[in-house]
């Protein structure tokens, strides 16, 4: 017998070699009426019967994508999250939702790309870009992990000056310490860096748990939000930051290359184990995109809950930091605090990360991370110095990432419709279809958001 994955990684189908040997009569006495021989040519097919995964094997390949789902739950998404529930409520709830369910293709793609292939997104742009082509794609790349860099380093600034007084550029410094410390756990392998992110997932998940508890949400209001609704421009411009945003470019090239590990590691395994390893991504990227999704949900509950109908304008992260001691006491702005350090520290670790796949992809060279990380901390930390204000750097380096989408997506979506390159795992019609139109729908919110932004209409 032979298992053979579908076309999209389905439950395994059980298909019969049917060598002559298999079915031709035997020889000698009459079998047994109790095991008689079966003619596989006439008999009645069976259900194939579903290979299960014990949980004390899934563990081991679970994580990839709880390291991807930092990148949805970054000091960007505190601001639009918040600035959106203060605003307009429990109105923009179904954006947090539809936003959510688009990263989770994005990021099954991805992940099922680096198993199938063995290589991540940057080394498959790589191998099939000559020349210019290929130096501007790696030009960018880097642009977007330099913004990226950015957003986290401002973020983590904020937070420690929240907590401790510590001015921007030394706050910077710190920032900058912590995350080579936390690169340097790869140096033990893979498993002891996504044990060191997913403790800082779980930092913001229980503070947003905490300030959900405290804000004591409206039910019927958030039942009342999953109803798609707009209030005017200005909720329609938040609303097509937060689409937008979905999807992070460095979130899709590092989570390939953590499953590209992952299957190089196993690539020993037969059909079944194969199967195994995809359908274990496949829970992977649910269960930590389903927990970012939550966070980014108790985010806007909470300041739906908290801050909406006070009056309170909130620009920046420290503008919701204020309110939320203002409205709900030192405790609840202290906890928010806390959950912007976690989120911006392990952000910037992860960002580094994928600045190492992009170069060793694209370029077939590497540096130390050390090194990277000194390079693209840079602007930041120039930045923090000159005492521009947070949010303008926040909007500068969502333009940035934007641009960088449509490198990022169109690939992926090419590559994983392709038999030539997934083999047996390329996408099915439908997903396919699914995944070009969402790849349409960020383009065109991001290019419009870039104009807006530029023309000053607007930002995030």
């Amino acid at each position: 017998m032979l298992i053979r994955p579908d076309r999209d990684a389905g439950p395994p189908v059980l298909t019969a070699d049917l060598h002559p040997s298999l079915y031709a009569p035997r020889s000698g006495p009459d079998p047994s009426p109790h095991h008689p021989v079966v003619d596989l040519r006439t008999a009645e097919p069976k259900p194939p019967p579903r290979v299960k995964l014990p949980s004390k094997r899934m563990l081991p390949l679970l994580g990839p994508a709880f390291v991807a789902s930092i990148a949805y739950i970054d000091p960007g998404n505190f601001a639009t999250n918040i600035s959106g529930g203060a605003t307009f409520g429990y109105t923009l709830i179904w954006v947090v939702v539809l936003a959510n369910v688009m990263a989770m293709l994005v990021q099954y793609l991805s992940a099922k790309l680096g198993l199938a292939t063995g290589r991540d997104l940057a080394q498959l742009c790589g191998e099939r870009t000559r020349g210019p082509a290929r130096w501007f794609l790696w030009g960018q790349a880097e642009l977007v992990a330099m913004a990226t860099d950015l957003a986290e380093f401002v973020g983590a600034a904020v937070a420690l000056h929240l907590l401790f007084g510590i001015e921007p550029l030394a706050a910077g410094g710190i920032t900058a310490v912590v995350s080579f410390a936390v690169l340097a756990l790869r140096r033990r392998g893979r498993r002891p860096f996504e044990i060191a992110i997913v403790a800082f997932l779980a930092v913001v998940v229980l503070a947003f748990a905490y300030q959900v508890l405290l804000a004591g949400p409206d039910a019927g209001a958030f039942t009342a939000g999953l109803v798609p609704r707009l209030e005017g421009t200005e909720s329609l411009l938040l609303a097509s930051g937060i689409i937008g945003a979905t999807v992070m470019p460095h979130a899709v090239y590092i989570h390939s290359s953590m499953t590209a590990q992952l299957g190089q590691e196993r690539a020993g395994e037969s059909g079944p184990g194969r199967l195994q390893l995809l359908r274990a991504q496949r829970f992977d990227v649910l269960t930590a995109l389903g927990i970012a999704g939550l966070v980014n949900l108790s985010m806007m509950v909470a300041a739906a809950a908290l801050l909406h109908g006070t009056g309170t304008d909130i620009v920046g992260l420290e503008d919701a930091h204020a309110a939320l001691g203002i409205v709900a006491g030192g405790t609840a702005a202290m906890v928010f605090a806390v959950a912007l350090l976690s989120s911006g520290l392990s952000s910037a670790a992860v960002g580094t990360c994928a600045g190492d796949v992009v170069m060793a992809g694209y370029l077939s060279r590497r540096i130390p991370s050390a090194l990277r990380r000194a390079i693209t901390m840079l602007p930041a930390l120039w930045l923090l110095g000159s005492g521009t204000d947070t949010g303008t750097a926040l909007v500068l380096s969502q333009v940035v990432l934007s641009f960088g989408i449509p490198f990022t997506l169109g690939p992926l979506v090419w590559f994983t419709a392709r038999r030539s390159v997934m083999g047996d795992y390329v996408n099915r019609t439908r997903t396919t279809v699914c995944a070009s139109m969402v790849m349409a729908l960020i383009v065109a919110l991001n290019v419009w958001l870039i104009v807006s932004t530029v023309a000053g209409d607007g930002g995030l």
